[in-house]
């Protein structure tokens, strides 16, 4: 086989000796994306990519694909306050989504447009919370190569800028305070109290009051002890408690902390759950009566629903509202208390094998009110109702072929119903969806969710393979443009749902992490070869594709078994599993992974890290690896160092790609440039598999956004 020509990357000597295990790392110098010599080797592989690009034979049809494909109108619930609505819309040809306002005769106003802030369409809405009284919202906008985020305050009224902006506010939580003149965030320490090159969170929770300047923010919590934990707040209706939920990274256990707010600027802190000794996560919410109503997976590896009272500290005296179902994990719930109903409700939302269901339950007792009925089998999320007490709910659904869409329900008078102008314009397949089980090497089943044309012969198809399994985030059959297309064209897209993600509760997650992490690798290897044994796919016809923790899935199950795949997508991946610390966020995640500073952790690294296991001379499959130039969570160092060294190995003669894309971040950009990108991913893997789009093999079913009438916003009193 000829072998292609790459640009010349260095292979060093390094060698780093760790507790007296040699550990190569050849393409170290690669880490430092400032050295002239890595900017030269990058844009020879900028050209490179170009180069075969401009070869493959579909790119233009798979574009258009895409485009009808996407979705566009609302796709998350609204944040109702009082009489006014807040919601997010992105339509046809635009780079980012604004802030609109809705008043309860449907009347609606442009709040916050980005692209009036930036032109160029680089800078994103990211955040929105509007005080109780609707009066103010705070608002986070984000320039998706940058680290900071600062936090503005606008009169909804005139839409002026009334406070801000806040720095170092970068994935903060925010709790209004009644009144709508003060307000808990959290904020980073400010950049000359780190250390240069520090990336560790260093995060505290302040005390902002509207029009005082932020040097003046009181802190209230963390501190030097804590550089890496992240931070929830909530505060009660009536304004008289604030709980505070403590996490290191996005660690499976968290401490909750509670405090009466006779002085909001000097809170006592009573720490009502120690995360370490309950070895659980707990999610705190403040009932009228003061009460805590937690949503926890201590004692229910799947999650409950229990009632405490915040002076009791002792997990064994809380009270089970809602039991542990064995099958179905616990997604989210969502009070109703407004005054139209004749008893307090708590709205629950689980998931059964993947497919969501929601039930009404009386919260005094947890007692089974009824079943709601969705409007397909697929995936509910974002339960939202009116702040302080509502009567309503929201929620964004969607499933296969439903890109999200917003539903209401009403429970005085019982009915769910789609949300007036939520709808979403777009052209999707007909696509036949379900849930399939496999075995896994240990005979643990696994459960794949297969999305086909909608006709009778199944296969052999050009298959696209989907995986995360980590930090405990369960898989669903969401709709996703990217499997639409691939599906429109007659390829079958599939999920699977291996272990270190949250698909079976707690204990899924738990046995895919860690120590265990090698088990998410083997799941999806074990997964890809089921789809080939029972004929759905070949060798030659699956392709396999991860984001992020996913990207590490599929590019180690790639090293590990790569005579079973064609070609591997790994989008802003880790590679390099023993320095993954030293890059962006990686410090906060060791909870998951573990720790190269630790002997038998770096024995867990090593056994899976895809940079260290590259061997020379095997022919690997067809590799694109994409990122973005600047990473801020994963750092960039992973795409290129892992590039480097399979182009140095492999045997075969398929390429090893990197796509890089400036002015993005590593799971935002414009509207135009993830367009773009999920073009050439599926160009890509259609290239490598034989799928091509320019003969769809299904029809296409039109949806239009309709014009935003009457909101239905509940009136006072009503």
């Amino acid at each position: 086989m000829a072998r292609l020509s790459y640009p010349a990357a260095w292979r060093s000597d390094v060698v780093e000796d760790l507790f007296g295990f040699p550990v190569p790392d050849p393409y170290r110098w690669l880490e430092d994306g400032d050295d002239p010599r890595v900017r030269d080797w990058a844009a020879a592989q900028d050209r490179l990519f170009r180069a075969h690009r401009d070869e493959w034979h579909d790119k233009e049809s798979w574009a258009s694909s895409v485009d009808e494909a996407s979705s566009f109108g609302l796709s998350e619930p609204p944040m109702v306050r009082g009489s006014l609505m807040f919601l997010a819309e992105q339509l046809r040809g635009d780079e980012q989504r604004r802030l609109l306002v809705v008043d309860a005769e449907g009347d609606r106003r442009v709040l916050v447009d980005p692209v009036e802030i930036d032109p160029s369409g680089h800078t994103g809405l990211y955040a929105w919370w509007p005080s109780r009284e609707g009066e103010r919202v705070a608002v986070q906008t984000e320039v998706a190569e940058q680290p900071g985020s600062d936090i503005m305050v606008l009169d909804v009224r005139t839409g002026e800028v009334v406070d801000g902006p806040l720095p170092r506010a970068r994935n903060t939580s925010l709790a209004w305070l009644p009144g709508g003149d003060a307000f808990y965030y959290v904020s980073r320490v400010p950049d000359e109290e780190v250390a240069p090159g520090d990336m560790r969170l260093h995060r505290r929770v302040r005390l902002h009051r509207i029009g005082s300047p932020w040097k003046a923010d009181a802190v209230v919590f963390g501190g030097e002890d804590a550089p890496d934990h992240y931070y929830g707040l909530t505060v009660s209706a009536d304004g008289r408690h604030l709980a505070i939920t403590a996490m290191a990274g996005p660690s499976s256990q968290n401490d909750v902390y509670v405090a009466e707010l006779a002085d909001p600027e000097a809170p006592h802190f009573v720490k009502f759950v120690d995360g370490g000794a309950v070895g659980a996560r707990v999610l705190p919410r403040f009932l009228a009566d003061g009460t805590l109503l937690l949503v926890t997976d201590h004692q229910a590896p799947c999650g409950r629903v229990c009632v405490a009272d915040g002076r009791d500290a002792d997990p064994a005296a809380w009270r089970t509202l809602i039991a542990e179902d064995p099958q179905a994990p616990v997604d989210e719930c969502l009070v109703l208390d407004g005054p139209a109903l004749a008893r307090p409700l708590l709205l629950v939302a689980r998931a059964r094998h993947g497919i969501s269901t929601l039930t009404l339950h009386d919260l005094a007792d947890g007692r089974l009110l009824t079943d709601l009925p969705l409007p397909g089998a697929g995936v509910v999320s974002s339960l939202r109702t009116s702040i302080p007490h509502g009567h309503q709910a929201w929620f964004s659904y969607c499933d296969a072929t439903t890109p999200p869409t917003v539903y209401r329900y009403d429970a005085v008078r019982g009915t769910t119903e789609r949300e007036a102008g939520a709808a979403t314009a777009g052209r999707t397949p007909e696509i036949r969806s379900r849930a399939v089980r496999c075995r896994a090497g240990d005979g643990t089943e696994i459960t794949l969710f297969l999305f086909t044309p909608d006709e009778e012969d199944q296969g052999p198809r050009p298959t696209l393979l989907y995986g995360y399994g980590s930090f405990g985030m369960p898989m669903r059959p969401w709709f996703f443009p990217l499997a639409a297309a691939w599906v429109g064209a007659g390829g079958t897209y599939a999920v699977a749902c291996v272990r270190g993600g949250g698909e079976e509760g707690r204990h899924w997650h738990d046995s895919g992490r860690g120590p265990h992490k090698h088990r998410a690798v083997s799941d999806f290897n074990d997964a890809a070869a089921w789809l080939i044994e029972t004929g759905r796919t070949t060798r030659d016809q699956l392709a396999i594709y991860g984001q992020s923790a996913g990207g590490l899935l599929v590019t180690a199950a790639a090293v590990q078994r790569p005579e079973l795949y064609a070609a591997v997508v790994a989008e802003g991946p880790l590679c390099d599993m023993v320095r993954y610390e030293q890059f962006g966020l990686g410090c906060t995640w060791t909870d998951e992974f573990g720790s190269a500073s630790r002997p038998e952790q770096l024995q867990w690294l090593l056994s899976y890290s895809p940079y260290h296991n590259v061997t020379p001379g095997v022919p690997y499959p067809a590799f694109l690896f994409t990122g973005a130039v600047t990473d801020l969570q994963t750092g960039e160092a992973h795409v290129t160092k892992m590039c480097a060294a399979l182009q140095h190995a492999t045997g075969g003669d398929r390429p090893i790609l990197m796509r890089r894309e400036p002015d993005t971040a590593h799971a935002a950009s414009p509207a135009s440039k993830e367009r773009a990108l999920t073009a050439d991913i599926l160009a890509f893997a259609g290239e490598h598999t034989g799928l091509s789009p320019r003969k769809p093999a299904t029809s296409l079913r039109e949806t239009a956004a309709e014009p935003l009438r009457k909101a239905g916003v509940p009136q006072a009193g009503s």
